[in-house]
């Protein structure tokens, strides 16, 4: 069937729908005749249809922009909640690093206040001489800063700076230690680098160190700060020092009366003839207790020509003490003595003209004069010579 054909049906089959159509009317006796053409049916109903078709239309826009609104204010909303879960987290955030600097804040205050009680204020001037950095100006470019930048970490940099504040005046305080305990030292005739040195291959502990390697760090990265490798090096030089102080002889080896006779030369007691005594003598009864003179390791128990019954104590650093003419043995070799612990009794065994105790202090087996050693306790701090009773 052609296109033609099919339009004329649907025209034939429109006008059946609409066929032409006659009213009579009557009014006033007269009789009047109307004929609706089927085209005329045909505009009204696409009139009515068009008017139809306008308003569903108009009706569905105004539904459409509803829902299109709707959509917009709940977008809207949807965007305003996550602005303000937004804002709420970032003011969390702050409140964090707030909670943050307050909690290290206690902590150092904390800190400070133990270290202060326990060695006293820490030196915040440097002196002549000192290698101490200072960061108090770097770190308070550092604060301003991040005072602008980031205000709400303003409180952490303040932290920082009083952090690194405080491991300098620590390292101050460590280096001032470890000079008086230098001068002390030299005041005996001793050099502390020969000291250090012997302290750090161990010969004070006999060799016996080992262990795995546990680097330290103070950042992610595994890096160090210098300011705080600083810190560490001058704490363990202290403690090697202080350490090397405990192991000098300053405990008197015995509880007697009085010296009998001193380092140097003197009349010997059996020929009368001009002789070198090489330490001091202790006079006392037979079994009068005798006492390690600094903390040690026994390396002789035993008689030696002319001292009898001996015992030697090797403190490190080539200084050993040797107490002779025992009546007996209060220790055993290779013990680790304290200062103060007894490792015999008085005696008169070997040259000797009376109980007495025969005390000498030799560096590389060379006698030195035993007493400003054992003066020289009067000026180390008591809590050394408590440490020195500690044991290894």
């Amino acid at each position: 069937m052609s296109s033609k054909e099919t339009v004329g049906g649907w025209i034939v089959r429109l006008r059946s729908w609409f066929p032409e159509r006659e009213f009579f009317m009557r009014s006033e006796g007269q009789v009047r005749f109307i004929r609706i053409s089927s085209r005329l049916q045909m505009r009204a109903a696409a009139a009515v249809a068009a008017l139809v078709l306008l308003w569903l239309g108009t009706m569905l826009a105004v539904t459409v922009s509803r829902l299109v609104e709707a959509q917009d204010r709940l977008s809207l909303l949807n965007r305003e909640a996550r602005v303000l879960t937004a804002e709420n987290r970032v003011a969390s955030y702050r409140n964090s690093l707030n909670g943050v600097a307050d909690d290290l804040r206690r902590r150092q205050d904390f800190i400070e206040k133990m270290v202060s009680a326990h060695l006293g204020g820490l030196p915040k001037d440097a002196r002549a001489g000192e290698t101490v950095s200072n960061s108090d100006r770097e770190a308070a470019r550092t604060v301003a800063k991040v005072s602008a930048a980031l205000p709400e970490a303003s409180g952490l940099a303040k932290m920082e700076a009083r952090q690194l504040a405080f491991v300098e005046s620590l390292t101050r305080y460590a280096d001032r230690q470890s000079e008086a305990a230098s001068q002390r030292i030299r005041r005996l005739g001793l050099d502390p680098r020969m000291m250090l040195a012997s302290l750090d291959r161990g010969e004070a502990t006999g060799g016996a160190m080992g262990g795995p390697f546990i680097p330290m760090s103070t950042s992610a990265n595994g890096m160090i700060d210098p300011r705080f490798e600083r810190l560490g090096l001058s704490l363990a030089r202290m403690n090697a020092l202080q350490s090397g102080i405990q192991r000098l002889p300053q405990v008197l080896p015995a509880s007697l009366d009085y010296i009998s006779s001193g380092f140097g030369y003197r009349s010997d007691p059996f020929t009368h003839a001009g002789a070198f005594h090489p330490g001091l003598d202790f006079r006392g009864p037979i079994g009068a207790p005798i006492y390690a003179a600094a903390r040690g390791r026994v390396s002789f128990v035993g008689q030696r020509s002319g001292y009898g019954n001996c015992v030697e104590i090797d403190h490190g650093n080539g200084l050993i003490t040797r107490y002779a003419h025992m009546s007996g043995f209060r220790t055993t070799l290779g013990h680790q003595v304290n200062g103060g612990e007894q490792i015999g009794v008085i005696g008169s065994t070997g040259r000797s003209t009376g109980p007495h105790l025969h005390f000498e202090v030799r560096i590389n087996d060379r006698p030195v004069n035993p007493r400003p050693f054992l003066e020289a306790r009067n000026h180390v701090p008591q809590e050394d010579l408590r440490a020195g009773a500690g044991g290894d």
